[in-house]
This record gives structure tokens, sequence and C-alpha cells, in this order.
């Protein structure tokens, strides 16, 4: 009986230690999948970081991020002026002469539609035209991915916004540029499209970059920011290879025969690159030289002057994968893009 009760307390001390033995492997065991876990998350988050810096980061937290899925030319996630745009033959579109509103000395807006005989109103460019002799302009940059059109309009307090070039995975910019006196961007790059400059006579212009370097030009400038493609040219000619199915809302800086700068973008994504040319070219803006600006969702303008505001931001993108035509998506959020680069215009 004795023996008995000494049997059966050995099994369940034996038992108690096994036990232990198990809970203490499968804890051992969470810690390593979570160390394991943690080293993985680090190292990916180290990637990410080393291929998209803070701008990348910023862009995750502060928009959710996006991607491009495919799409067929009359797919229900296009808008239906990009599913009019994809269609053979393509409409014609006209626009009247735009009806100038004057916002303050030297500042006017207008809004100029794009019609065709069957569709209607396909887009609609906003307008903004802007004196030098009253106003000066500043490119200003953070490449930090954490200053939308609101911010720029609200710290700075610039009267005019709009988005600027093109910038890299890390919000940097992709082509040369001067902030406020400071050259940024690439030292080394072949421009042969255009360059809008700034200089501290107070004197603005949008240079051709086909006959002339871009580095003496800068060189003098205060601000600066080499773009392309150009849409008008001196000539009356474009410089645009597209694909036309590349559909964007569109931002442009250009110039008028009386030296005004005239800053356009347009709120539905109608528009190709070369469409754009030849729209602007046959549109009643007396143009003299048009540069395009980065475009997509990131195509912002944004006016704020006593008794009118504008303020905008685009929606869409397409590109093309092969035969395929993708749609650039918003994966989750409903903040707009950072815009690391702007021009923005201020009273003198």
């Amino acid at each position: 009986m004795g023996h008995c009760l000494q049997d059966g307390r050995t099994l369940s001390t034996a038992g108690h230690v096994i036990g232990k033995t198990r809970r203490s492997r499968a804890s051992r065991a969470l810690l390593a999948l979570l160390a394991l876990g943690f080293v993985g998350a680090s190292v990916g988050a180290a990637a990410f970081y080393s291929k998209h810096g803070l701008y990348g980061i910023n862009v995750l937290l502060r928009r959710g991020g996006s991607h491009f899925v495919t799409v067929t030319r009359d797919d229900s996630r296009l808008s239906p002026s990009m599913r009019l745009a994809l269609q053979t033959p393509l409409p014609t579109v006209t626009s009247p002469a735009p009806e100038w509103t004057v916002r303050s000395p030297g500042l006017e807006t207008a809004e100029l539609p794009v019609l065709t005989v069957e569709a209607g109103e396909v887009d609609r460019i906003l307008l903004t035209r802007i004196d030098p002799s009253l106003f000066r302009f500043e490119v200003l940059t953070a490449p930090a991915g954490n200053v939308e059109l609101g911010d720029w309009t609200n710290d700075r307090k610039p009267v005019v916004v709009v988005n600027g070039s093109y910038f890299n995975a890390k919000g940097f910019p992709d082509t040369p540029l001067k902030s406020r006196g400071v050259a940024q961007g690439p030292s080394q790059y072949d421009a042969t499209h255009g360059i809008f400059v700034a200089r501290e006579d107070g004197s603005v212009s949008i240079e051709d970059l086909r006959q002339q370097p871009w580095q003496p030009i800068i060189s003098t400038a205060t601000d600066a920011m080499v773009s392309y493609p150009l849409l008008v040219g001196p000539d009356g000619s474009a410089r645009v290879r597209s694909d036309a199915r590349w559909l964007a809302n569109r931002s442009f800086v250009s110039q008028d025969r009386s030296g005004r700068i005239v800053i356009g973008t347009t709120r539905e994504a109608f528009f190709s690159l070369d469409r754009l040319g030849a729209h602007l070219r046959q549109a009643r803006l007396d143009l003299v030289i048009a540069l395009n600006l980065d475009g997509g969702p990131v195509a912002c303008q944004s006016v704020r002057t006593p008794g009118f505001e504008r303020d905008f931001c685009g929606d869409w993108e397409t590109q093309t994968s092969g035969e395929n035509i993708i749609l650039l998506k918003r994966v989750i959020g409903s903040r707009r893009w950072a815009l690391p680069i702007v021009l923005a215009a201020f009273p003198r």
C-alpha cells in the first residue's frame, strides 16, 4: 500500500516535471519565433528605409501607400473621361477663349473647359496668370514627405502653389533645381526640354534647353527648376514622346507673349502629354512656351486671395506594362499625396 502511494507520488512529480519542461520548451520556441519576427521586421524596415527613406515612411504612415492594377480600356475603375480618351477614334476637343477674373493686382484666374461634340465637357484646365513684376517665385522642397498642398499654403503663406518637377523614391529632386539660392538634385543631367528660372533682379522666364545648357542658367538664378517635356516650344513645336494610354491629371508652367506666367492644372485625366501639348498650342492663351510638371495625384494647385480660394489635387494616373494598361490605386487611406517639390508665388 505504501509502495503504491510512493509510486503514485513519484509518477505525479514526474508528470509535473515533464509538463514544466514542455511549457519551457514552448516558451522558448515562442520567444525564438518572436525574436525571428522582430529581426525580420527590422531587416524589412531597414531595407524599406534604405530604398525609400523618410519619404516612404511618411507616405505609409500618412497616406497608406498605393499600387498599380491592370485595367481594360472600358474599365469602370477609370473615370468617364479616361475611358473616352482610350477610345478609337479619339474625339476632337476644343476650348473657348478663357474668361479671366482679376483676383488681386497682377493675379488672374480662369477655368478652361475642354469640350467634345459627342460628350460635352471632358476636362477642365484650372488657370492662374501672374505678373512677375508684382510677384516673386520660389522653388521649395520638402523631401521628408510630410508636407501636402495645404501645409505649403498654410506654413509659407504663398498666394499661388503648384506642384513642381519630378522626385525620386526618397522624395529628393530627380532633375536639377535651385531653391532659395541652394542647388539641389543631380549635378550631372542631360536636359533638352526646359527650365523655369527666377532671378535676383526680379525677372522670370522659361528657357528652352535644346540649344543651351542648364548649368549657366541655374548658376545665376535664385530659384530654378528643370522639367520635361516641353509642351509648347518657342517655335510652336512640342517635344513630347509618350504613350497615348498614359493619362493623368496634368500640371504645367508657361509664359505668354506679355511675359506673364500662366500655371495650369487639369481637373480630369483626359490628356496624354502629346494631346495636352497640342491643345495648349491651339487654345487662345497666347503662350510662347509651356513646360510640363509632374502629374497624377501630385498635380495640385492652390490660390488664396481675399474673396477667392482654389484648392485642388488630382486623383488619376495610368501607365502601361507591356500591352496592359495599369491604373494607380490607393492601398488604404484618403489623405492627399505629399508634395516634395512646389513652385510658389508671393506678392512683392
